[in-house]
């Protein structure tokens, strides 16, 4: 049971939403343009709100969806809660279907985030909502909720597996956006 949980989040997080939804809208895709990748961000810099909102909202599910079934199927604070909402953003980062690359994980964590812990998933919502306002960089707001991410998860939650889910995938995150980051420092990011 615990390894199809995992294999089916992991095959729900490969499903690339931002080219699902350019597909459907008769739109290009959007690893042709922009910073040519599938995420958000970068849908609604190439392809719209309408795309962006419906590629954010396919991203969050991937990551609530194999939570959900996880709790339902397994006792509460099982490790197979967090090992499937790993496999859900390791597939959106890390897709089978676009040769194991993808998205930078940050709607996909925001909803397994959701799912365990809505608290803390607000807190690092509204962690991005503050930076992006005063930076105009998601970048910089990303980064700083993840980073964030276990400080809340230790103070809301306290130690345990979540702080540690919480700590892996920051960590994930800012590996990810080390071009970003780059980019930051040299001044050269594109703005929100």
């Amino acid at each position: 049971m615990k390894w199809s949980l995992i294999l089916f989040s992991y095959l729900l997080g490969s499903l690339p939403s931002g080219l699902v939804v350019a597909k459907l809208l008769g739109k290009n895709d959007p690893r042709l343009s922009g910073s040519g990748n599938i995420g958000t961000t970068n849908v609604l810099r190439t392809l719209g709100k309408k795309a962006a909102a419906a590629t954010l909202l396919g991203d969050v599910a991937k990551g609530v969806i194999p939570v959900l079934a996880a709790r339902c199927l397994m006792p509460e604070g099982s490790a197979v809660i967090y090992l499937a909402a790993a496999a859900a953003i390791l597939g959106h980062d890390f897709s089978f279907l676009l040769h194991f690359k993808g998205g930078k994980g940050v709607a996909t964590t925001v909803g397994a985030l959701a799912a365990l812990s809505p608290a803390v998933a607000t807190l690092c919502l509204v962690t991005w909502v503050v930076v992006v306002g005063i930076t105009r960089y998601s970048s910089a707001g990303a980064l700083s909720a993840a980073a964030a991410c276990p400080l809340f998860a230790l103070v809301i939650i306290g130690p345990g597996r979540f702080t540690l889910f919480c700590a892996a995938v920051a960590a994930l995150l800012w590996f990810l956006h080390r071009d970003n980051i780059k980019r930051l420092l040299d001044g050269t990011e594109n703005r929100f």
